[in-house]
């Protein structure tokens, strides 16, 4: 498989505060990498060490295969787009004055696809207002404008969906979606709105007080979090006896309870149960959320 970035044992140190320790992850090119972790986590850190804003303590990182310590990590930096915090747009400006002057830093020779990048981030009506006056979802479209001028391959975004409402969330996912799509750009997330990243993520990354925590992508995350019937019985034992007959897959959680993964006849189960002297007590269906998935793995508290 081939990776936009690896962080190989990537470490951090502010002082006295470690905010990544010997983190590892691999981005795959071609994918919508969901970057998870509770607010202070160290997703920011991580972002900021990528773009080249600040240098790591210790470890290293590649970017296209370029390590981050070689003369060339510029020419890989080149190729990637990125939005950290909030995004870099001169509020007195209109949205087209903005792109025109990332144009112009980035010593572009023209402004013919300028209009074409509005049209693509919905901001081609805007006209004369200046971006003081955008609403929060059209500030960050620009700033994913002015992130993709000069056409990158591999987009960094710190939190895009945050303060959005509904709306604006909607836009924002059509957008990211779009760009993987049909342009083909590699889009890495931050994001601790978890419901919404399972809309978009192929792959993540959950990361805790700056260690990973597990990498999977959709499908395994899908198959950890499969639908299941939880059933609560006198016995797990015959519970067990019962499904290994009917050839049913199941997972024993406790002495009463199990996970059924398979639609079950309910009549045929019960007189099974009967038979061995085993009561169903309740019957739920439950189907886990990349929420629940997060927290089961690194605990509640804090925001995700």
């Amino acid at each position: 498989m081939d990776y936009i970035l690896q962080t190989n044992n990537l470490t951090k140190k502010y002082k006295s505060f470690q905010a990544l320790s010997g983190l590892s992850m691999n981005v795959p090119k071609g994918s919508i990498y969901g970057f998870v972790g509770k607010n202070g986590a160290g997703k920011t850190t991580l972002i900021r060490l990528i773009c080249g804003l600040q240098e790591p303590t210790s470890g290293d990182f590649t970017l296209y295969g370029i390590r981050n310590d070689s003369k060339d990590i510029i020419k890989s930096r080149r190729r990637m787009g990125a939005v950290v915090e909030t995004p870099s747009i001169y509020l007195d400006m209109t949205a087209e004055e903005n792109l025109k002057q990332q144009y112009l830093i980035l010593g572009l020779p023209s402004f013919d696809d300028v209009q074409d990048l509005l049209k693509l981030v919905g901001l081609e009506n805007t006209g004369k207002k200046k971006a003081k006056n955008f609403s929060l979802g059209m500030k960050q479209r620009l700033g994913i404008a002015i992130a993709l001028a000069g056409e990158p391959d591999f987009l960094v975004l710190d939190e895009p969906v945050n303060g959005l409402d509904p709306q604006g969330i909607v836009e924002m996912r059509e957008l990211i979606l779009k760009l993987n799509r049909e342009r083909q750009i590699t889009v890495l997330i931050s994001s601790h709105i978890l419901d919404e990243l399972s809309r978009l993520a192929t792959h993540y990354g959950i990361i805790d007080n700056g260690h990973m925590v597990k990498e999977l992508s959709a499908k395994e995350l899908d198959a950890a979090c499969r639908k299941c019937v939880r059933l609560e019985v006198t016995n797990t034992s015959a519970l067990a006896r019962v499904l290994d007959s009917m050839n049913i897959e199941y997972k024993i959680i406790s002495d009463t309870i199990a996970d059924v993964f398979a639609k079950v006849n309910v009549t045929r189960l019960t007189t099974a149960l009967t038979n061995e002297n085993c009561e169903v007590l309740s019957m739920l269906e439950k189907d886990e959320s990349l929420e629940s998935f997060y927290i089961s793995l690194v605990g509640g508290g804090g925001n995700a």
